[in-house]
């Protein structure tokens, strides 16, 4: 059975194709779920607007899908808490000039 940590690691594989950092260190990722057979995550977009956001969230949904055991991958996109620059890990914002 698939764990959390492996969700959170086939999540590191996906970007918005725009930007050169992953959906996690850019935290876009805001929960993951695992039951049984079952992942549910809940992510955002770093705009409301942004024309890639069905894109990366199929793109995560068919990374999931891959992990041993997996059946039901669910990736929905949420606006609460709107995301923001501060919730990037360190390396993304290094790596985008960010301070």
């Amino acid at each position: 059975m698939a764990t959390k940590e492996e969700v959170y690691e086939v999540l590191h594989t996906c970007y918005d194709p725009e930007i050169p950092v992953n959906i996690v260190d850019l935290g876009l990722v805001y929960d993951v779920q695992v039951e049984g057979e079952k992942v549910a995550v809940k992510m955002t977009l770093t705009a409301p607007g942004c024309g890639m956001g069905t894109f990366i969230a199929h793109q995560a949904q068919q990374k999931i899908l891959e992990l041993a055991d997996i059946k039901e991958a669910t990736v929905d996109l949420v606006w609460d808490p709107p995301w923001d620059p501060s919730m990037m890990s360190e390396e993304a914002r290094l790596k985008l000039g960010i301070g």
